[in-house]
């Protein structure tokens, strides 16, 4: 039996463990560039490059909105929420992932939501705008370039400039500030908005894009933070929604091993040499090689991250429930990496939403969600039977969002509800579920608001033990010390060229007032970026640190 691997919040889940400090040596300007016009132009034609190499790739692109209104004691409350998956093709066009399924329609375009635009062929030149500075106009004949000054983004030094466009240069412009990193003068972020007639529109889009160094001399678009206010041409105008974009999958391609032929394999040799297995067994390794087939395929088009340390910490949990249960469940678990809220078994994978291990507060929490789909495994059957053929035909990530579905059936659900409170009731985590209850509680309450969030796309919604309910104190909006839920983006960081995930190492934030707690809420990225550096040399993969606020994660 494996030994019990019960740690704190704090060791389990990372969540608090502070970031190292970020370098701030970083290299010296170009030795060429003495002034600050030879630096604009090299920003500018570094741009125009720029612009060319991202028109290349085809990314998978998320985007989640959440319209809001003011609140006299907690600021700004989402009233409504939008989500938009995209395969993106950045030279050309979107194609949605997700469409109405009576109407072929796109559930939601959030780029015309907006821009306040009903026009849906605009969908294209809105998003481009918020991935590229000007795509044909950033130059000195439609620009003024002002010289701010040079600051670090975490260990890149930057040379900072407002950008503003010249009179008569066309609409459409971006207005704002651009950083450029100091060594080949690449804008890796632009904070602003696109100049248009005073005549048209009555809201206000302004965003932060930010680009990532995810290869040598390759910078790429990775996320987008943007907002829409209200009341356009006056100075009361107030925030009337919020956005996130995510861009990921640079490097999505099918798994080539070329490069592997000639290791040795040291555990290629025969289990059985002179047996057959039996049907009981071949059953189990039909099963294990379906299980597998899904995982690739679900991780060859971008919607699985690759194994790596956020599935050790979540399968430490598993262990866990496990140990303390007296089972013994060869688990694994991989992270989704959209937004949404849900998770659902493969098999013996347990497969977790990035967005749900976003917004759960702590370890209890997480380990509600992980005995739901524990007890999934020991009592459904495995779904994945068709798949034990090994058809190479490529699944696209649009089929697989049309046809593939993990969902229980609300039975099975309430079967697993069931045997799921038992398991925590024997748990490590049973005098600490009112946790639990706290996040189920605020799940409720904001399900009206945020049904995009919280409706599982490919597996099941978060539909804890009732049970559970009825556990702990009331939700108070007001306590500081009850925090039920994070913000989005509050525990997991992705690569956006190879997929891999891994925990923010984030200081702690201690809160000064209620509106800070934000659960399920949508907030600014603020990325500490690093360059490149080649994975075989340093361990890991090259990454930036993304910290972005934790209301209440800490206390």
């Amino acid at each position: 039996m494996r030994a019990l691997k019960l740690l704190s919040v704090v060791n389990v889940l990372a969540w608090m463990i502070p970031a190292t400090a970020a370098a701030q040596t970083g290299s010296s300007m170009t030795s060429d560039v003495t002034t600050v016009r030879q630096a604009v132009d090299q920003i500018i034609a570094r741009e125009r490059t720029e612009v060319a190499v991202i028109q290349r790739y085809k990314p998978v692109v998320e985007t989640y909105v959440q319209d809001i209104r003011p609140d006299a004691e907690m600021g700004l409350v989402p009233v409504k929420d939008h989500y938009f998956l995209s395969q993106g093709e950045l030279s050309k066009h979107i194609d949605s992932m997700l469409e109405d399924k009576k109407t072929t329609k796109f559930v939601f375009n959030p780029f015309t939501h907006l821009s306040g635009s009903s026009n849906n062929t605009n969908v294209p030149d809105d998003f481009l705008q918020m991935v590229y500075v000007d795509v044909d106009g950033f130059d000195r004949q439609h620009y003024e370039f002002r010289y701010i000054g040079r600051e670090y983004l975490g260990e890149v030094r930057c040379v900072v400039f407002d950008v503003m466009p010249l009179p008569k240069s066309g609409k459409g412009r971006f207005n704002g500030r651009i950083w450029a990193e100091d060594q080949g003068f690449t804008i890796v972020r632009f904070n602003g908005s696109f100049e248009s007639s005073e005549s048209e529109g009555k809201h206000d889009l302004q965003f932060d894009s930010w680009r990532m160094n995810l290869q040598p001399d390759l910078w790429l678009p990775a996320l987008i933070y943007s907002q829409e206010s209200r009341n356009k041409n006056r100075s009361d105008s107030s925030i009337s929604s919020r956005a996130q974009t995510r861009l990921w999958g640079y490097s999505l391609a099918n798994p080539d091993h070329s490069a592997d032929f000639n290791q040795v394999a040291l555990d290629q040799s025969p289990v059985k040499s002179s047996q057959d297995y039996s049907p009981v067994e071949a059953e189990q390794k039909w099963q294990e090689r379906a299980e597998a087939n899904v995982l690739d395929r679900l991780y060859g088009i971008g919607l699985i991250a690759p194994p790596g340390e956020v599935d050790k910490v979540l399968e430490t949990v598993v262990n866990n429930l496990e140990v303390t249960n007296n089972l013994d469940i060869d688990v694994h678990c991989r992270v989704l990496l959209i937004s949404t809220l849900e998770s659902f078994s493969i098999g013996h994978t347990i497969v977790v939403s990035r967005g749900l291990i976003d917004v759960l507060p702590d370890e209890p929490s997480l380990a509600a969600v992980l005995a739901q789909e524990l007890a999934e495994v020991m009592m459904t059957k495995p779904s994945t039977d068709q798949w034990g053929f090994n058809n190479t035909k490529k699944v696209t990530a649009s089929e697989a969002l049309s046809h593939f579905s993990f969902k229980n059936t609300p039975e099975e659900v309430e079967k697993c509800n069931k045997k799921a409170l038992e398991i925590l009731e024997h748990s490590p985590y049973k005098d600490q579920l009112g946790k639990a209850a706290l996040f189920l509680k605020q799940l409720s309450a904001d399900s009206k608001a945020l049904p995009s969030l919280i409706d599982a796309r490919l597996g099941n919604d978060v539909a804890l033990s009732s049970a559970l309910s009825t556990i702990g104190p009331p939700l108070q909006r007001e306590n500081l010390n009850q925090v039920t839920a994070l913000p989005l983006g509050s525990r997991v960081k992705v690569n956006p060229w190879d997929d891999r995930v891994e925990l923010l190492k984030a200081k702690p934030v201690f809160l000064i007032s209620a509106r800070e707690k934000m659960p399920f809420g949508v907030m600014p990225f603020l990325l500490s970026l690093t360059r490149y550096q080649d994975p075989k040399a340093i361990g890991k993969p090259g990454t930036s640190t993304l910290a972005t606020p934790e209301a209440g994660a800490h206390k």
